[in-house]
């Protein structure tokens, strides 16, 4: 445990500040559970990078979600959360109450911890893609497809995710082009298999995106490597609307990998159905615990059950 340092005690602690984090705030504030939260680098989570959110329930006109997640945060604000703005930067959960530590300084020493610091996109890393983010560059075709109706677009990977992702949105454009570094899909037969079935997914073996480009309005196409780095090596470029990155995701867990048990690509392990982790009194809340559908309205729901499960703890000890 920390020592030689002032130390505050927290009834209930929130690391996190997204759907998952505020909706917990929410629940344990009404549940008179005092929650102290932290927002993280980015106040509002991986939702304030994008514009149209059509898909939550409650907002039939639509919202962008930096909007959506300050209606969140006044919510949670409303019945009482007190909202900090801060990293955790170190824990200890070897004891009871578990410490954190705040921007390598402050100590926090929490009854209930619930974790809600998200997952994070892989993006390429091409500064092309910075530029239009938002503007013609997701990292989620189910959130964002809808605004591609008719068009054409572009998926990058190679793997089941990449190919869902295709295959959905083949069903909503016009022709989806599905970019893949290697020479062959990694996918599983089966899901292989309809990627091939589909007229209007075109494949393109051997291929690495080399750049983006468009206009101040948005994404307008790709240009590509085949065979980079090899004499026989061509370049091109394609016209698309959209580009969707679907070359995985990595949970904000490092911090925790000490304590807590994770699964072999990083996110958090909880029991059964429940929010609860291997360490009595931490919860683990939205994408960070949820490899599979990664969406607000799911963060959301598990964000309830995490301050539910933590009030029960908090009384029963259990």
């Amino acid at each position: 445990m920390a020592t030689g340092k002032m130390t505050e005690r927290v009834k209930c602690l929130i690391i996190g500040s997204g759907p998952a984090g505020y909706t917990a705030a929410i629940y344990a504030a009404r549940a008179n559970l005092a929650p102290v939260l932290y927002t993280g680098l980015r106040a509002g989570g991986q939702l304030t990078t994008t514009t149209e959110v059509e898909n939550f329930p409650g907002y039939p006109e639509g919202v962008t979600g930096p909007v959506m997640m300050e209606d969140m945060r006044k919510q949670a604000e409303r019945f009482g959360t007190n909202i900090r703005f801060g990293i955790v930067t170190s824990v200890d959960f070897s004891a009871a109450p578990r410490e954190v530590t705040i921007d390598g300084g402050q100590t926090i020493a929490a009854d209930a911890i619930i974790i809600a610091t998200g997952a994070t996109a892989r993006y390429l890393g091409l500064p092309s893609e910075e530029r239009f983010r938002g503007s013609g560059v997701s990292a989620c075709a189910t959130c964002d497809g809808f605004f591609y109706r008719g068009k054409d677009v572009a998926v990058v990977g190679g793997g089941d995710t990449a190919c869902e992702e295709a295959i959905y949105l083949s069903g909503l454009c016009r022709e989806v082009h599905l970019i893949v570094r290697k020479n062959h899909l990694r996918a599983s037969k089966v899901m292989q298999q309809r990627v091939f079935d589909a007229p209007n997914i075109n494949v393109l073996f051997e291929h690495n995106t080399v750049e983006l480009f468009g206009t101040d309005m948005g994404l307008e196409g790709v240009r590509l490597a085949r065979r980079a780095g090899e004499p026989d090596a061509s370049f091109t470029e394609i016209r698309v609307d959209g580009f969707f990155l679907a070359i995985g995701h990595v949970p904000n867990t490092d911090i925790f990998k000490e304590y807590l048990q994770l699964d072999a690509a990083g996110y958090i392990i909880t029991e059964g159905t429940s929010t609860r982790t291997n360490v009595p009194g931490v919860f683990a809340a939205g994408d960070v615990m949820d490899p599979v559908y990664r969406q607000g309205i799911t963060s959301a729901a598990s964000g309830c059950k995490a301050a539910i499960d933590a009030e029960r703890y908090l009384v029963m000890g259990c």
